[in-house]
């Protein structure tokens, strides 16, 4: 990825959820990185909605409160998105040269893209030509203009400068890479489980293949303990942690498993989806993250399921990090995306504004640098 030793400062990550936002700062360190600081804080209810931010002021202030409670230094930001407003396609196009994919891309997209595509900022990389050399095959990204747009603007609202807006399932994948170093023929799952928004990712070595975004999570377990209990939202928050009385455990236990199902079910469409579309190998191992991954028996409902081993993703394993960076109590499972885009660099970011309608690369060096081996094979 040609991140370690690089002479430009890193950015701090900044992870905006639909129930907590999450920030990581680094500091490049010979042979690879520390943890400088680390801070999670809830936000209000409704602050975000299906990754689109409704409480500007909130999300604002949050950001604000996280800095300065845990004395993070920075003010260059990159973030990230997901949701309903990312597209992300492999696509195949007839031979052509780069310069030539680089001047078809904007109405070539127009077909693949399920929204007004004046509306959207358009990235996208070249994976090589096909194996008989008749097609090319590009990954394309395509946003929500609205999307990045209102995020930027309360990441200024806080004082901050957005210099890189990325994807988080990409943020997803550099975390990965740094921290486990996989062998070239290694295929795993990443599972980034959210409150509201779960990130697949599938990836062979180094290689990013698959991603898609499934509009579920934690709240789900919240609401149907709510809803089957009779229980505030507060003590569903911690009975689906383990933490309910000893006379609810067995019936929460039940309520939890029918929604672990409910999840896999996704996960499995997920992988029977990219089975058709591609040579896929057979999972070594899915690795889990985020907040809703501790959501009791759901590891080992997974490890049933799939018969593979699942372990939670340390963000932390390769970097070096003390007690002190991290927030009392947490393990570190929590911030996989924002230690993801805390590995981005002033250097990466975008020259030049973004004209209507046209290619806006707002994920250039990210993709070069996780999707180059994809060019070289």
């Amino acid at each position: 990825m040609a991140l370690f030793g690089s002479s430009a400062s890193n950015l701090v990550g900044l992870d905006i959820g639909s129930s907590t936002i999450k920030v990581v700062s680094l500091q490049s360190v010979r042979g690879g990185y520390q943890l400088e600081a680390a801070g999670i804080e809830p936000l209000p209810g409704g602050s975000v909605v299906d990754g689109a931010i409704a409480k500007r002021e909130a999300v604002a202030d949050a950001i604000n409160h996280v800095f300065h409670s845990r004395k993070i230094k920075g003010d260059q930001i990159a973030s990230s998105v997901s949701g309903p407003a990312v597209i992300v396609k492999r696509i195949s196009l007839p031979a052509r040269s780069a310069a030539e994919v680089g001047e078809s891309i904007h109405w070539e997209a127009e077909q693949y893209i399920p929204f007004d595509i004046a509306e959207v900022y358009l990235d996208y990389h070249l994976l090589g030509p096909s194996e008989d050399g008749s097609e090319t095959n590009v990954i394309l990204v395509a946003v929500k203009r609205e999307t990045i747009d209102n995020q930027s603007d309360v990441i200024a609202m806080a004082g901050k400068e957005p210099a890189i807006m990325d994807l988080d399932s990409f943020a997803l994948h550099n975390i990965y890479e740094v921290n486990y170093k996989p062998k070239p023929d290694r295929v795993v799952a990443l599972l980034n489980i959210g409150a509201s928004v779960m990130n697949v990712n599938i990836a062979t070595g180094n290689e990013f293949i698959f991603t898609r975004d499934i509009g579920m999570g934690g709240n789900y377990y919240t609401e149907y303990v709510q809803r089957d209990l009779g229980v505030s939202y507060e003590e569903a928050e911690k009975y689906k942690k383990g933490l309910a009385p000893e006379e609810l455990k067995g019936t929460v236990s039940t309520v939890l498993q029918s929604v672990s199902e409910i999840l896999c079910l996704e996960v499995q469409k997920t992988f029977d989806y990219f089975r058709t579309a591609s040579d896929f190998e057979e999972l070594e191992t899915i690795y889990i993250c985020g907040g809703a991954s501790r959501t009791e028996g759901l590891r080992d409902y997974l490890q049933e399921t799939f018969q593979v081993p699942v372990e939670f993703l340390n963000p932390f394993q390769k970097i070096k990090a003390d007690g002190r960076a991290l927030p009392a109590g947490n393990d570190g499972c929590d911030f996989a995306v924002a230690a993801g885009l805390a590995l981005r660099y002033r250097g990466d970011k975008p020259t030049g504004p973004a004209k209507k309608g046209s290619s806006f690369s707002f994920l250039t060096g990210n993709l070069s640098q996780i999707l180059k081996k994809l060019t070289q094979r």
